[in-house]
């Protein structure tokens, strides 16, 4: 399996760097929240290239979006503006820096065509095609500037360079400003409001009642179930399309969230009557308020990775069709045509993230009676589940629990 302790640990590493630490910030800004809205950015942006005509490379846009936080969570020490300076003044130290990351990854990637990948996604700067790179860093700005508009600047209305990184952001901006939804987000058209909307999952914080280390956004967790959900697929050997689905289904599964708030499972799962009410109502406030901002071409898409969310699905007749287990789905429908999206391999994720974000908290000595006990029933009730090529007993079983 992809997937190790060792990984799974430096991944959620992220929720712990911090962004604009040299300046007053009204909230914590957190490297992997970035990246997560970041990658809702680079889907927009896709999604307006293709409508335009252009083919998309997506799995180059998943591994670029994957392998750049990875790397920015080992270099967290170096400041953006001093690494963009060694980047292009410095290619040998940049080069030696980049086999620096390498090495303290190798290793804990237990798959060597994906380790190769990385590496050659750190060593070779035309290992992702142009236009691939291109959609990746517009979205890269447009998350950096976010940042700045809404909070960095607030905050620091006259404070040290603050006027020239505003400059620097939107001379970058004006650079992509060939990219289609480059042009919708900078003209304030409806879908700047969507990307907003995504970028507020960052102040949502997770397990809101529970004193936790450290605290992790719904914004953040949403990448983190991503990337896990995508390695879990590339273990299946999935195809193309269905790499596509398990990344950015697991990247938009809690979107509803961002009307919803983030209700904890105790309180969701208090009675099927309940559950089933917050599942009504939350499809009804995505209707209302998340799927206008959208282009209609993509309105159905957003409503297969968010209505049944967790469930196995192709699309047959035009209409999705659940499928009862993922070895079914290696074995029936493991092929472009069928946009098959594993659910359960979501789920999974999504509930290894949650033991994660309880484990970590618990070895910092928050030790609750809540958090022990959730470390407890995920593992005993999830940490011998099979999902095709996938054992989580192979995961669970690297964790102590006490």
């Amino acid at each position: 399996m992809t997937l190790t302790a060792s990984l799974i640990k430096e991944l959620f590493k992220g929720f712990t760097v911090q962004r604009w630490n040299d300046k007053i910030r009204t909230v914590e800004l957190i490297e992997i929240d970035k990246h997560a809205h970041k990658m809702f950015i680079a889907f927009i942006l896709g999604k307006y290239e293709e409508l335009g005509g252009r083919e998309v490379n997506w799995n180059d846009i998943i591994k670029g979006g994957i392998f750049e936080l990875l790397r920015r969570i080992v270099i967290s020490d170096i400041k953006s503006p001093i690494f963009y300076k060694i980047r292009l003044d410095y290619p040998d130290t940049f080069k030696k820096l980049n086999e620096w990351v390498f090495a303290q990854i190798k290793g804990k990637i237990n798959n060597k065509q994906i380790e190769d990948e990385f590496s050659s996604f750190l060593m070779d700067e035309n290992y992702l095609a142009p236009f691939s790179s291109k959609i990746l860093d517009a979205a890269h700005i447009y998350a950096s500037n976010w940042e700045f508009q809404k909070i960095i600047k607030h905050a620091n209305p006259d404070g040290y360079q603050i006027n020239s990184i505003e400059r620097d952001l939107l001379a970058a901006i004006d650079s992509h400003l060939d990219l289609i939804g480059m042009q919708k987000l900078i003209a304030r058209r409806p879908i700047s409001d969507f990307i907003d909307l995504c970028g507020q999952l960052r102040f949502q914080i997770r397990w809101s009642q529970t004193p936790r280390l450290p605290k992790t956004s719904v914004l953040g967790h949403s990448m983190f179930v991503a990337i896990m959900s995508y390695f879990f697929a590339r273990d299946n050997n999935a195809c193309s399309q269905r790499l596509y689905n398990d990344f950015f289904g697991g990247l938009f599964h809690d979107l509803p969230e961002a009307v919803t708030r983030d209700i904890i499972s105790p309180v969701k799962m208090s009675s099927v009557e309940f559950m089933e009410l917050i599942q009504h109502i939350e499809v009804d406030l995505a209707d209302k308020e998340i799927m206008p901002l959208l282009e209609s071409e993509w309105r159905s898409e957003i409503r297969y990775f968010t209505r049944d969310e967790f469930a196995n699905k192709i699309i047959h007749d035009d209409k999705p069709d659940k499928i009862s287990s993922v070895s079914l789905l290696n074995q029936n429908y493991n092929d472009d045509k069928f946009n098959p999206i594993d659910g359960h391999l979501i789920k999974a994720a999504d509930r290894l993230a949650a033991f994660i974000e309880a484990w970590t908290s618990v070895g910092l000595g928050i030790r609750t009676e809540e958090l022990v006990s959730a470390c407890q029933s995920i593992t005993e009730r999830f940490g011998n589940e099979h999902f095709g090529n996938i054992d989580m007993s192979n995961i669970y079983s690297e964790f102590n629990v006490d």
